[in-house]
Protein backbone atom coordinates (compact mmCIF):
# COMPACT_ATOMS: atom_id res chain seq x y z
CA UNK A 1 0.00 0.00 0.00
CA UNK A 2 1.23 3.36 -0.89
CA UNK A 3 1.93 5.67 1.83
CA UNK A 4 0.82 10.05 1.76
CA UNK A 5 3.19 11.82 0.62
CA UNK A 6 3.40 15.16 3.21
CA UNK A 7 5.59 18.22 2.51
CA UNK A 8 7.24 19.74 5.43
CA UNK A 9 9.30 22.86 6.05
CA UNK A 10 10.96 23.03 9.26
CA UNK A 11 14.34 24.24 10.78
CA UNK A 12 16.81 21.46 11.41
CA UNK A 13 16.51 21.08 15.12
CA UNK A 14 18.29 18.41 17.14
CA UNK A 15 15.29 17.14 18.01
CA UNK A 16 13.85 16.79 14.11
CA UNK A 17 16.95 15.39 12.48
CA UNK A 18 15.50 11.72 13.66
CA UNK A 19 12.65 12.46 11.09
CA UNK A 20 15.06 13.55 8.44
CA UNK A 21 17.38 10.37 8.68
CA UNK A 22 14.42 8.56 8.79
CA UNK A 23 15.35 6.79 11.99
CA UNK A 24 11.70 7.70 12.51
CA UNK A 25 9.28 7.32 10.10
CA UNK A 26 5.22 8.58 10.63
CA UNK A 27 2.72 5.60 10.07
CA UNK A 28 1.56 5.77 6.65
CA UNK A 29 3.26 9.31 5.46
CA UNK A 30 6.33 9.53 2.81
CA UNK A 31 7.85 12.51 5.06
CA UNK A 32 9.55 15.13 2.52
CA UNK A 33 11.20 17.63 4.75
CA UNK A 34 12.60 20.70 3.02
CA UNK A 35 15.30 22.46 5.99
CA UNK A 36 14.87 26.29 5.97
CA UNK A 37 15.44 28.37 8.67
CA UNK A 38 11.75 29.36 10.65
CA UNK A 39 11.78 32.74 9.24
CA UNK A 40 11.60 31.66 5.69
CA UNK A 41 9.24 28.76 6.46
CA UNK A 42 6.86 31.13 8.12
CA UNK A 43 6.66 33.85 5.37
CA UNK A 44 6.14 31.07 2.58
CA UNK A 45 3.78 29.46 4.56
CA UNK A 46 1.40 32.17 5.51
CA UNK A 47 1.88 34.21 2.12
CA UNK A 48 1.50 31.62 -0.29
CA UNK A 49 0.44 28.36 1.88
CA UNK A 50 3.28 26.04 -0.06
CA UNK A 51 3.56 23.28 2.01
CA UNK A 52 0.97 20.46 3.40
CA UNK A 53 2.95 21.03 7.10
CA UNK A 54 5.42 23.99 8.19
CA UNK A 55 6.93 25.09 11.22
CA UNK A 56 4.72 28.48 12.06
CA UNK A 57 5.05 31.01 14.44
CA UNK A 58 3.56 30.61 17.33
CA UNK A 59 2.14 34.37 17.39
CA UNK A 60 1.22 34.92 14.10
CA UNK A 61 -0.72 31.98 13.94
CA UNK A 62 -2.40 33.15 17.23
CA UNK A 63 -3.60 36.18 16.08
CA UNK A 64 -4.46 34.61 12.76
CA UNK A 65 -6.73 32.13 14.28
CA UNK A 66 -8.58 35.34 16.35
CA UNK A 67 -9.11 37.13 12.96
CA UNK A 68 -10.88 33.68 11.48
CA UNK A 69 -7.96 33.07 9.55
CA UNK A 70 -8.55 29.41 9.26
CA UNK A 71 -5.82 28.66 6.22
CA UNK A 72 -4.04 26.76 9.02
CA UNK A 73 -4.55 24.17 12.37
CA UNK A 74 -1.98 23.34 14.51
CA UNK A 75 -0.71 20.15 15.86
CA UNK A 76 1.00 20.54 19.81
CA UNK A 77 4.81 20.39 18.67
CA UNK A 78 6.98 22.95 19.62
CA UNK A 79 9.69 22.86 17.92
CA UNK A 80 10.90 26.03 18.94
CA UNK A 81 11.35 27.48 22.71
CA UNK A 82 13.40 29.86 24.20
CA UNK A 83 13.67 31.77 27.43
CA UNK A 84 13.92 34.99 26.20
CA UNK A 85 15.23 37.30 29.20
CA UNK A 86 18.96 36.74 27.29
CA UNK A 87 16.80 39.02 24.13
CA UNK A 88 16.86 42.18 26.07
CA UNK A 89 19.65 44.51 24.83
CA UNK A 90 20.17 47.78 26.29
CA UNK A 91 22.48 51.10 25.68
CA UNK A 92 24.65 51.03 28.44
CA UNK A 93 25.44 54.92 28.69
CA UNK A 94 21.41 55.38 29.41
CA UNK A 95 21.52 54.17 33.29
CA UNK A 96 19.55 51.20 33.11
CA UNK A 97 19.97 48.76 35.39
CA UNK A 98 16.52 47.04 36.19
CA UNK A 99 13.44 46.06 34.27
CA UNK A 100 11.83 48.81 35.79
CA UNK A 101 13.98 51.40 34.63
CA UNK A 102 12.26 50.42 30.72
CA UNK A 103 8.92 52.83 31.86
CA UNK A 104 9.25 55.79 29.86
CA UNK A 105 11.69 54.52 27.44
CA UNK A 106 12.01 53.94 23.58
CA UNK A 107 12.17 50.12 22.55
CA UNK A 108 13.18 48.49 19.02
CA UNK A 109 11.72 45.44 17.91
CA UNK A 110 11.96 44.12 14.32
CA UNK A 111 8.48 43.27 14.23
CA UNK A 112 5.82 44.23 17.31
CA UNK A 113 3.88 40.42 16.77
CA UNK A 114 7.07 38.33 17.00
CA UNK A 115 6.51 35.91 19.74
CA UNK A 116 9.47 36.21 21.47
CA UNK A 117 8.86 40.19 21.64
CA UNK A 118 5.03 39.20 22.80
CA UNK A 119 6.81 37.03 25.39
CA UNK A 120 8.95 39.82 26.53
CA UNK A 121 5.93 42.28 27.09
CA UNK A 122 3.92 39.52 28.72
CA UNK A 123 6.88 38.83 31.23
CA UNK A 124 7.35 42.51 31.68
CA UNK A 125 3.82 43.25 32.74
CA UNK A 126 3.07 40.22 34.63
CA UNK A 127 6.32 39.65 36.08
CA UNK A 128 7.81 43.04 36.29
CA UNK A 129 4.96 45.05 36.49
CA UNK A 130 5.73 47.51 33.32
CA UNK A 131 3.14 47.57 30.91
CA UNK A 132 3.58 47.88 26.84
CA UNK A 133 1.56 51.40 27.38
CA UNK A 134 4.51 52.70 29.78
CA UNK A 135 7.27 52.36 26.64
CA UNK A 136 7.68 53.48 23.52
CA UNK A 137 8.14 51.25 20.39
CA UNK A 138 9.59 51.65 17.35
CA UNK A 139 9.86 48.69 14.76
CA UNK A 140 12.03 48.13 11.77
CA UNK A 141 15.38 45.89 10.89
CA UNK A 142 17.82 44.72 12.99
CA UNK A 143 20.97 45.20 10.68
CA UNK A 144 19.04 45.89 6.93
CA UNK A 145 16.68 48.89 7.17
CA UNK A 146 13.09 48.88 6.06
CA UNK A 147 11.67 46.08 7.48
CA UNK A 148 8.14 45.59 7.56
CA UNK A 149 5.62 43.32 10.07
CA UNK A 150 4.62 40.22 8.37
CA UNK A 151 1.12 40.19 9.14
CA UNK A 152 -0.85 43.79 9.42
CA UNK A 153 -1.40 44.38 13.67
CA UNK A 154 -3.27 47.13 14.92
CA UNK A 155 -2.30 48.09 18.73
CA UNK A 156 -4.63 49.86 21.85
CA UNK A 157 -4.89 53.47 21.35
CA UNK A 158 -2.66 53.80 24.52
CA UNK A 159 0.33 52.30 22.80
CA UNK A 160 3.29 54.56 21.29
CA UNK A 161 4.47 52.10 18.23
CA UNK A 162 6.19 53.86 14.82
CA UNK A 163 8.21 52.23 12.05
CA UNK A 164 12.53 53.36 12.82
CA UNK A 165 13.72 56.12 10.40
CA UNK A 166 13.87 54.79 7.02
CA UNK A 167 16.95 54.02 5.58
CA UNK A 168 18.35 52.92 9.92
CA UNK A 169 18.51 49.99 11.78
CA UNK A 170 17.89 48.74 15.23
CA UNK A 171 21.34 47.82 15.23
CA UNK A 172 22.76 50.88 15.00
CA UNK A 173 20.31 53.02 16.66
CA UNK A 174 20.52 51.29 19.78
CA UNK A 175 24.68 51.99 19.15
CA UNK A 176 24.31 55.47 18.93
CA UNK A 177 21.74 55.75 21.40
CA UNK A 178 19.16 56.60 19.53
CA UNK A 179 16.66 54.02 21.23
CA UNK A 180 17.09 52.65 24.36
CA UNK A 181 16.96 49.13 23.97
CA UNK A 182 15.61 46.60 21.83
CA UNK A 183 13.56 43.40 22.28
CA UNK A 184 15.14 40.90 19.37
CA UNK A 185 15.24 37.29 19.40
CA UNK A 186 18.61 37.64 17.24
CA UNK A 187 21.27 38.97 19.17
CA UNK A 188 22.89 42.64 17.52
CA UNK A 189 26.14 42.94 15.35
CA UNK A 190 26.92 45.59 17.64
CA UNK A 191 27.31 43.42 21.07
CA UNK A 192 28.90 40.40 18.87
CA UNK A 193 31.51 42.58 18.07
CA UNK A 194 32.21 43.91 21.25
CA UNK A 195 30.79 47.52 21.19
CA UNK A 196 31.03 49.50 24.53
CA UNK A 197 27.77 51.08 24.26
CA UNK A 198 25.71 47.62 23.98
CA UNK A 199 25.10 45.22 26.52
CA UNK A 200 22.15 42.73 28.02
CA UNK A 201 20.10 44.27 30.62
CA UNK A 202 20.24 40.58 32.65
CA UNK A 203 23.92 39.76 32.34
CA UNK A 204 23.16 36.59 34.06
CA UNK A 205 20.15 35.53 32.43
CA UNK A 206 20.38 31.91 32.97
CA UNK A 207 20.04 32.78 36.98
CA UNK A 208 17.26 34.64 35.93
CA UNK A 209 15.54 32.75 33.73
CA UNK A 210 16.19 29.79 35.61
CA UNK A 211 14.64 31.57 38.66
CA UNK A 212 11.45 32.62 36.29
CA UNK A 213 10.50 28.89 35.84
CA UNK A 214 10.84 27.72 39.22
CA UNK A 215 8.03 30.51 39.86
CA UNK A 216 6.06 30.83 37.01
CA UNK A 217 6.21 26.93 35.52
CA UNK A 218 6.19 28.49 31.85
CA UNK A 219 8.94 27.37 29.20
CA UNK A 220 8.22 29.83 26.21
CA UNK A 221 6.87 28.24 23.37
CA UNK A 222 8.05 30.03 19.96
CA UNK A 223 7.24 27.93 17.16
CA UNK A 224 4.16 25.08 16.59
CA UNK A 225 3.62 23.22 14.10
CA UNK A 226 0.76 23.84 10.89
CA UNK A 227 -1.35 21.86 8.64
CA UNK A 228 -2.97 23.46 5.78
CA UNK A 229 -6.56 23.18 6.48
CA UNK A 230 -7.49 21.99 3.11
CA UNK A 231 -5.08 18.94 3.47
CA UNK A 232 -5.65 18.42 6.80
CA UNK A 233 -9.37 18.41 6.59
CA UNK A 234 -9.15 15.63 4.05
CA UNK A 235 -6.34 13.20 5.48
CA UNK A 236 -7.02 14.00 9.42
CA UNK A 237 -5.23 11.09 10.97
CA UNK A 238 -1.95 13.18 9.62
CA UNK A 239 -2.43 15.07 12.82
CA UNK A 240 -1.92 12.02 14.86
CA UNK A 241 0.53 10.67 12.95
CA UNK A 242 2.62 13.35 12.50
CA UNK A 243 2.05 14.27 16.34
CA UNK A 244 3.25 10.79 17.06
CA UNK A 245 6.55 10.90 14.75
CA UNK A 246 7.51 14.16 16.50
CA UNK A 247 7.25 13.36 19.81
CA UNK A 248 9.35 9.76 19.07
CA UNK A 249 12.12 12.10 17.27
CA UNK A 250 12.04 14.19 19.83
CA UNK A 251 12.58 11.48 22.52
CA UNK A 252 15.51 9.83 20.38
CA UNK A 253 17.29 12.98 20.93
CA UNK A 254 16.85 13.64 24.59
CA UNK A 255 18.07 10.07 25.54
CA UNK A 256 20.94 10.47 23.40
CA UNK A 257 22.09 13.28 26.08
CA UNK A 258 21.85 10.82 28.96
CA UNK A 259 24.88 9.03 27.22
CA UNK A 260 28.33 9.70 28.66
CA UNK A 261 30.19 7.30 27.07
CA UNK A 262 30.12 10.30 24.05
CA UNK A 263 28.61 13.76 23.32
CA UNK A 264 26.24 14.08 21.22
CA UNK A 265 26.37 17.78 21.30
CA UNK A 266 29.97 19.95 20.71
CA UNK A 267 29.58 21.13 24.15
CA UNK A 268 31.92 20.47 26.43
CA UNK A 269 29.16 20.02 29.68
CA UNK A 270 26.53 18.70 28.25
CA UNK A 271 26.16 15.97 30.25
CA UNK A 272 26.09 18.65 33.46
CA UNK A 273 23.98 20.57 31.35
CA UNK A 274 21.25 18.41 30.85
CA UNK A 275 21.31 16.81 34.51
CA UNK A 276 21.00 20.48 35.71
CA UNK A 277 17.91 21.21 33.63
CA UNK A 278 16.32 17.96 34.68
CA UNK A 279 16.62 18.59 38.34
CA UNK A 280 14.72 21.61 37.44
CA UNK A 281 12.25 20.93 35.15
CA UNK A 282 12.27 17.07 35.16
CA UNK A 283 12.91 14.58 32.98
CA UNK A 284 10.52 15.68 29.86
CA UNK A 285 11.75 19.41 30.14
CA UNK A 286 10.77 20.37 26.55
CA UNK A 287 7.15 18.55 26.73
CA UNK A 288 4.75 18.48 23.41
CA UNK A 289 0.91 18.06 23.48
CA UNK A 290 -1.96 19.82 25.26
CA UNK A 291 -1.85 18.80 28.41
CA UNK A 292 1.57 19.22 29.42
CA UNK A 293 2.08 22.65 28.01
CA UNK A 294 -1.81 24.16 28.82
CA UNK A 295 -0.41 26.73 31.35
CA UNK A 296 2.06 27.95 28.63
CA UNK A 297 -0.40 28.27 26.01
CA UNK A 298 -3.01 30.18 28.21
CA UNK A 299 -0.65 33.02 28.77
CA UNK A 300 0.56 33.06 25.01
CA UNK A 301 -3.58 33.81 23.92
CA UNK A 302 -3.80 35.91 26.98
CA UNK A 303 -0.65 37.63 26.11
CA UNK A 304 -2.11 38.02 22.54
CA UNK A 305 -5.48 39.39 23.65
CA UNK A 306 -3.83 41.54 26.22
CA UNK A 307 -1.25 43.17 23.87
CA UNK A 308 -4.01 43.37 21.41
CA UNK A 309 -2.52 41.38 18.95
CA UNK A 310 -5.56 38.98 19.15
CA UNK A 311 -8.54 40.24 18.55
CA UNK A 312 -10.94 38.00 21.03
CA UNK A 313 -9.13 35.72 23.61
CA UNK A 314 -8.48 32.11 22.27
CA UNK A 315 -8.41 29.03 23.88
CA UNK A 316 -6.27 26.48 23.74
CA UNK A 317 -9.01 24.47 22.54
CA UNK A 318 -9.60 26.41 19.40
CA UNK A 319 -5.71 26.27 18.21
CA UNK A 320 -5.34 22.35 17.83
CA UNK A 321 -6.24 19.38 16.02
CA UNK A 322 -9.30 18.03 17.53
CA UNK A 323 -7.27 14.41 17.30
CA UNK A 324 -4.04 15.85 19.02
CA UNK A 325 -6.44 16.20 22.34
CA UNK A 326 -6.01 12.61 23.60
CA UNK A 327 -3.71 9.66 22.98
CA UNK A 328 -4.36 6.07 22.62
CA UNK A 329 -3.05 3.51 25.42
CA UNK A 330 -3.06 0.16 26.24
Amino acid sequence: MSKLSVTLACAPYDRVTPLMDGRVQPEGIDLNIIPLEAEEAFWRSLRYGEFDASELSFSSYTLSRARDDNRFIAIPVFTSRFFRHSCVYINANKGIQAPQDLRGKIIGVPEYQLTAVMWLRGIFQHFYGVSPNEMHWRFGGMESPDRKEKLAISVPSDVDLQPIPSGKTLNQMLDEGEIDAIFAPRMPSSLMRGSPNVKRLFEDYVAVEQDYYAKTGIFPIMHGIGLRREFYEEHPWVAQSMFKAFQQAKDVVMESYKNASALYTTLPWQISTAEETRKLMGDDYWPYGVSKNRKTLEAICQYSYEQGLSKRLMTVEELFAKECFDEFVI
